[in-house]
């Protein structure tokens, strides 16, 4: 199935977030603000090693109805949690990150955004209540994580007067998912809600944090993004993601890097003669897709979306043997996907679950789902649920 049009999910998300703010808070809030989930197009895992992504905010987003208070609380409600959470601002850094496990976890986010935007230095900060509504897939490698974390710091960066930029909220976003929930991802999730654009995907350097905007075109070349849903949840916080990292870390100091973003693929040789297996897998990944996502770009620019297919393809192989960090649900989708006439399809997000994305033309969306729904099937997996999703904007106030 494809998915609602984006104006009027929004709206619906929107009013959803207004009235969990009056039933929870009483009285109105003075204003809604959204932020996106993102898709990958490619450059997973490289994020957090310095290096290249190419990540575009999607249609799904979160919203949050924002009050002000002038007894120096937050107070945070969702409509995925019967429970509120309450606490003075000034707790807020005893709390993290050493007393994290003492909040819910989904209330981490807003406020560890809080917290971080305090902690840089944030002035004139009041009180608050933050009432959150969400259309962004959970658990699916959509980053509803980000798109929490995005719409809280528009909102308190608009409310409390911040003279703050988009990097430096996504920079709070960041610190707030690795410090006051525990998630040890880097910063491209928050820098594609921030930044997105209709239409465009973001060409991240993760180092520099250099963006620049390119044009995908995939509704002027007939196509579409499916993203496949497998209903295989994960979470960034447990240890399969952590493992990861602590590999490409291990692998960048016996190479005598500050980062993989420094190896080349011309290095991978040396650094197969000077590593275990698994850890020189782990690299050869890191390295390759790093190489992936500027021929991507490259590719893009030159030849348009169509071309690209083979990169996508490539991506999902190094993740599925080099990585290992797909799941047969996810090879169900990619392998069928591709079977029934997808241009490139691979697994998107931090993987152990979540989604897959294919890139289909106009006329092959149906059959390609049907194809990818029978392939569960046949293998007694529950079934996906699959969407397409469109570059689109990144945070901001809606009203």
């Amino acid at each position: 199935m494809t998915s609602p049009a984006a104006s009027d999910t929004a709206a619906v998300t929107a009013a959803a977030a207004r009235r969990l703010f009056v039933q929870r808070f009483g009285g109105e809030p003075v204003g809604t603000w959204s932020a996106p989930g993102r898709a990958n197009l490619i450059g997973e895992h490289t994020d957090y090693n310095d290096g290249f992504v190419l990540p575009f905010a999607i249609q799904h987003r979160t919203h949050v109805a924002l009050g002000v208070r002038d007894d120096g609380m937050i107070r945070v409600a969702s409509t995925f949690d019967d429970a509120a959470v309450e606490m003075p601002l000034a707790d807020l850094d005893a709390l993290f990150p050493a007393r994290r496990d003492e909040i819910a976890e989904w209330a981490r986010y807003p406020l560890g955004v809080a917290w971080a935007l305090l902690a840089s230095g944030a002035t004139g900060a009041h009180g608050i209540d933050l009432a959150f509504a969400s259309s962004v897939p959970v658990g699916a490698g959509l980053s509803s994580s980000a798109a929490i974390e995005g719409a809280t710091a528009s909102a308190l960066a608009d409310t409390w007067g911040l003279d703050v930029d988009r990097i430096a909220l996504a920079q709070a976003g960041r610190r707030a998912e690795n410090e006051a929930v525990g998630a040890p991802t880097g910063i491209m999730d928050q820098m594609a809600s921030m930044l997105g654009r209709a239409d465009a995907a973001i060409f991240l350097d993760c180092r520099s944090l250099d963006a620049q905007v390119v044009d995908l075109g995939f509704d002027a070349a007939g196509l579409d993004l499916l993203v496949v849903d497998t209903g295989v949840s994960h979470s960034h916080a447990t240890g399969g993601y952590g493992e990861r990292r602590a590999a490409c870390e291990r692998g960048a100091a016996i190479m005598g890097v500050p980062a993989l973003r420094d190896v080349s693929v011309d290095d991978l040789a040396r650094a197969e003669g000077l590593m275990d297996d698994v850890t020189f897998r782990r690299v050869r990944h890191v390295v390759t897709e790093n190489q992936r996502v500027l021929d991507t770009v490259r590719t893009l620019r030159e030849q348009g979306p169509r071309a690209i297919g083979g990169l996508l393809v490539a991506s999902h192989a190094s993740m599925r043997d080099d990585f290992e960090i797909s799941v047969p649900e996810l090879d169900t989708a990619v392998d069928a996907a591709l079977a029934a006439g997808a241009v490139g399809a691979r697994m998107t997000g931090g993987g152990f679950g979540g989604a897959a994305i294919a890139l289909v033309a106009h006329d092959r969306v149906e059959r390609v789902t049907d194809a990818v729904t029978g392939a569960f099937a046949a293998s007694g997996f529950t079934a996906p649920t699959i969407f397409t999703v469109t570059p689109s904007d990144g945070a901001g106030r809606d009203a």
